[in-house]
C-alpha cells in the first residue's frame, strides 16, 4: 500500500464502501418492506370494531326470525344492516385503496375480507327484496337463510379481523422486544 497515494487510498476506500452500502441497503429492503403500514393498521382497528357492529345487528336481526314482530321492525333492521354493511365496505374500499402500501399480512387481511363482503352486500339486498315483494311479516324459508347466513359470515369476518388485528398487535410487540433486546445487548 505504500505506493498508492493518499487520495488514491481514499477513492480506493469510496469505491469499496459504495457497493457495500448499497449491499446493505438492499439487504434491509425486504425488511423494511415486510414492516406494517401504520394507516393500514389504523383501517384494520376501525374495521374491526364496525364488524362487531355489524355481526351484533347481523345476530339481532337473525333471531327476528323466531319472534313474532312486524315486517315494520324488520325494515327497520335491514336498514340498519345495511348501512352496517356499507360502513365496513367503506374501510375496506380504503384498504384496497392502500394495499400497495401494506405489508403482506395487511394485504392477506384485506383480501380475505373482499370475498365476505360481497357475500353479505349481496345477502343483505336478497332479504330487503325479499321483505319489498312479501311486505307481510317475513316467515319464508329463503328469507330465514338470507339472515342465517349474514349472521354467519358477519361473525366470520368480524372473528378474522379481529385475529388480523392482534396478529399485527403482537408482531409490533414483538419487533419492539427485539429492538430493546438488541439495544441491551450492545
Amino acid at each position: 500500500m505504500a505506493m498508492f497515494s493518499q487520495s488514491s487510498q481514499r477513492s480506493l476506500a469510496w469505491i469499496l464502501l459504495v457497493p457495500t452500502l448499497f449491499l446493505i441497503s438492499a439487504l434491509s429492503w425486504p425488511q423494511r418492506q415486510n414492516d406494517e403500514n401504520p394507516e393500514v393498521s389504523r383501517l384494520l382497528e376501525d374495521a374491526r370494531a364496525k364488524a362487531a357492529v355489524l355481526s351484533r345487528d347481523a345476530d339481532e336481526m337473525e333471531a327476528l326470525t323466531r319472534s313474532a314482530v312486524s315486517w315494520q321492525t324488520h325494515a327497520s333492521m335491514l336498514d340498519t344492516m345495511k348501512e352496517d354493511v356499507n360502513e365496513l365496505a367503506r374501510d375496506v374500499e380504503k384498504l384496497t385503496a392502500a394495499r400497495d402500501k401494506a405489508s403482506p399480512w395487511q394485504q392477506q387481511a384485506n383480501d380475505r375480507m373482499l370475498p365476505m363482503m360481497r357475500e353479505l352486500a349481496a345477502n343483505t339486498t336478497a332479504a330487503i327484496d325479499h321483505l319489498k315483494e312479501q311486505p307481510s311479516r317475513p316467515t319464508s324459508p329463503s328469507y330465514a337463510e338470507y339472515l342465517r347466513q349474514n349472521a354467519e359470515t358477519s361473525r366470520e369476518l368480524s372473528d378474522m379481523i379481529s385475529s388480523f388485528v392482534q396478529y399485527g398487535q403482537t408482531r409490533a410487540k414483538l419487533q419492539r422486544l427485539e429492538q430493546r433486546l438488541e439495544v441491551a445487548s450492545k
